[in-house]
């Protein structure tokens, strides 16, 4: 049996080492998983356009299947159909809203508080 003596400071820093390469490796696969499933669903005819929670682990939502706009109740048992929208009806999702909305937010704070760096003064709130 042979017996490593290594320093306990040595040790721990193998340990660290190999654990920061074990999330590595999980990220890369999980972006790549990732990744893999949004090209499998590239032209699709189904597609989820909105899903809003109703109740604990049951959502409602609206899908697209082919040129037909349905509504459907889902939980973790089942699904059921509740019925057929007219596209009239739906208004129209604006992409990249919300980020951009938050974009806007985080540069105006940004600005405010190095307006406030530069003038020395701290804000408190």
């Amino acid at each position: 049996m042979i017996i490593l003596s290594a320093s306990p400071y040595a040790q721990l820093i193998t340990v660290l080492v190999v654990f920061v390469i074990v999330l590595a490796i999980t990220a890369v696969v999980t972006k790549w998983l990732a990744n893999y499933q949004k090209g499998q669903n590239v032209g699709r005819n189904i597609e989820v356009i909105e899903t809003t929670p109703i109740a604990n682990n049951k959502w409602m939502q609206i899908i697209r299947v082919g040129k037909t706009y349905k509504v459907i109740a889902v939980s973790k048992e089942n699904v059921t159909f509740l019925g057929d929208i007219d596209p009239s009806e739906l208004k129209e999702i604006k992409p990249d809203g919300s980020k951009s909305a938050f974009k806007s937010m985080f540069e105006k704070a940004l600005k405010k508080d190095k307006n406030s760096s530069a003038d020395g003064e701290v804000d408190k709130k």
